[in-house]
C-alpha cells in the first residue's frame, strides 16, 4: 500500500498480473525453477520502462538457468531495446568475469542511451498518428 502512494517507486504487481505478462512468452505450466515467474518479472520491468535487466541466478540451478537464459532471446525479439544478461552467482566463480559481464551490459545500455529510447518513442508515435 505504501508503494502505491510513492512518487519514487512502483508497487509490485499482483501475482496474477505477473502471470499474465509471462503467458505472452511461456506456458504457465512451466514449474521448473522460477518457472514462469522469472519471465513475468523481466517482462514487467521492460513494460515499466526498464530495458536493462540483469538476471542473477545461482550457478548449478539448472531449471533457473534454462528458464532465465532460455527466454532471453524471445524477449529481445519481442521488445526492441531490451538489454538482458544472465549472470551466474557462485562462490567459486570469478568476480572479474561477473563484473566484466555487467560492464559489457552497461556499455550497451550507455551506447543505446536515452537518445535511442526517444527515437523509438517518436517512431511509435508516428505509427499511431
Amino acid at each position: 500500500k505504501a508503494l502505491k502512494n510513492s512518487r519514487h517507486f512502483l508497487a509490485p504487481h499482483k501475482i496474477d498480473e505477473t502471470a499474465k505478462l509471462a503467458s505472452r512468452h511461456v506456458s504457465l505450466g512451466n514449474m521448473a525453477g522460477e518457472g514462469w515467474f522469472l519471465t513475468g518479472e523481466m517482462v514487467k520491468l521492460i513494460d515499466e520502462g526498464v530495458p536493462n535487466v540483469i538476471c542473477l541466478q545461482p550457478f548449478g540451478c539448472l531449471p533457473n538457468h534454462i528458464t532465465g537464459k532460455g527466454v532471453m532471446h524471445e524477449l529481445r525479439e519481442s521488445y526492441t531495446g531490451a538489454n538482458l544478461t544472465a549472470i551466474d552467482c557462485d562462490a567459486g566463480s570469478s568476480e572479474v568475469n561477473q563484473l566484466n559481464r555487467i560492464k559489457l551490459m552497461l556499455a550497451v545500455a550507455k551506447k543505446r542511451g536515452p537518445k535511442q529510447e526517444k527515437d523509438e518513442e517518436k517512431s511509435s508515435e508516428g505509427m499511431r498518428g
